[in-house]
């Protein structure tokens, strides 16, 4: 299982590593040029965007997770029980 999920974040590491590159230049530019308050208000803004997301995913991780060990106990039961 520790394999799989090092083998698992290998992947999504190296798969994001191209998206560090896609930053526009025009966008970074505009933002350098404007007050360190302005930048400070991007790089707030930036993670008010990003929490919406990250909370969905911790939640249906979180869910998937239940369900999955919900649903063991119940096959486990069964087959002690020969049903």
């Amino acid at each position: 299982m520790k394999v799989r999920a090092a083998v698992l974040a290998a992947f999504l590491f190296l798969g994001a590593t191209p998206a560090f590159s896609q930053a526009c230049s025009m966008c970074y530019s505009t933002a350098k040029a404007t007050s360190k308050d302005g930048q400070r208000a991007i790089s707030k803004g930036v993670v008010v965007l990003l929490l919406p997301p990250l909370g969905f995913m911790t939640l249906g991780v979180w869910v998937a997770l239940r369900y999955g060990k919900k649903r063991d106990l119940e096959q486990a039961r069964a087959t002690v029980l020969g049903i």
